[in-house]
């Protein structure tokens, strides 16, 4: 993709969401880390169900800490794998608060040092919180990445790599949340809405979507004026075809052999 196609699909995209934010449910750092932390394998809608419940009990390492293992296990269930995920929140509040006072560090080595964070957890918590220009791929970014032409690579990492690269400086802290909520909600995996993109022009590609409501396309080839009439046509060929062949097995003279036989065949035919 050019450069200034680059620019203007970050334009159109923040004309129509100015000020992007994550679908995750959070009321500080460390919830926001929790969260993301969840989120590994799991839906944001699905974080989002068991944090409403967790927060209002316990929403700092010491709370988490004094909930315990177990019952935080209770909390969050209905995310996937919780049981791991439980164990590594417990350590990673145990770290924060030996190592950092309790308090979510703005540092990426010190955040993948923690239990469950990795290198795109981090980077949402770095840009998130700390306003840190980096971009976090995730399924929906990746498909996005490739399929628009801004930043086509085959893992999850080089497409981080050159979407920081590309992206233009003035839409980099933000380039994170507008990919991934195109991805989300428009660009989708199996039925993308192509009919409603605001990028569609700039996007390379090919198999373009339509509405459910929109005009078929013409087909190719001649066209065809009254199909009922075409098929009728096509049926009575079918029969003049078989009537045909029919008289002319009927005509065919049969051997003296033929003949005896079928008549041997009669005479040894028991009567009722």
């Amino acid at each position: 993709m050019k450069p200034e196609h680059r620019v203007e699909l970050y334009r159109r995209l923040a004309a129509v969401n100015p000020n992007p934010r994550s679908d995750l449910e959070y009321s500080n750092h460390f919830e926001l880390l929790i969260a993301v932390v969840l989120s590994a394998q799991a839906t944001d809608v699905s974080v989002n169900k068991a944090t409403a419940r967790l927060y209002p009990v316990a929403n700092t390492p010491q709370a988490i800490l004094a909930l315990g293992e177990a019952k935080l296990r209770d909390y969050i269930k209905t995310i996937g794998l919780y049981q791991t995920k439980a164990k590594n929140v417990i350590k990673l509040c145990e770290l924060l608060i030996a190592q950092h006072g309790g308090e979510v560090p703005n540092d990426r080595a010190a955040l993948e040092a923690l239990p469950g964070v990795g290198s795109k957890t981090a980077s949402v918590v770095l840009n998130v919180a700390f306003g840190v220009p980096t971009i976090a791929v995730d399924t929906h970014i990746f498909r996005v990445a490739n399929r628009t032409g801004l930043a086509p690579e085959k893992t999850a990492d080089k497409v981080a790599a050159k979407l920081e690269k590309v992206t233009p400086k003035d839409y980099l802290l933000n380039a994170h949340h507008w990919l991934i909520l195109h991805g989300r909600y428009v660009c989708k995996a199996r039925s993308p809405e192509c009919w409603r993109c605001q990028i569609v022009e700039l996007c390379r590609y090919k198999p373009k979507s339509r509405a459910a409501d929109a005009e078929p396309e013409p087909l190719k080839g001649k066209p065809v004026a009254n199909a009922s009439r075409t098929a009728a046509k096509s049926a009575r060929k079918a029969v003049k075809k078989a009537v045909r062949k029919g008289a002319k097995a009927a005509s065919k003279p049969r051997s003296p052999r033929a003949a005896t036989t079928v008549a041997s065949k009669r005479e040894r035919k028991p009567s009722a």
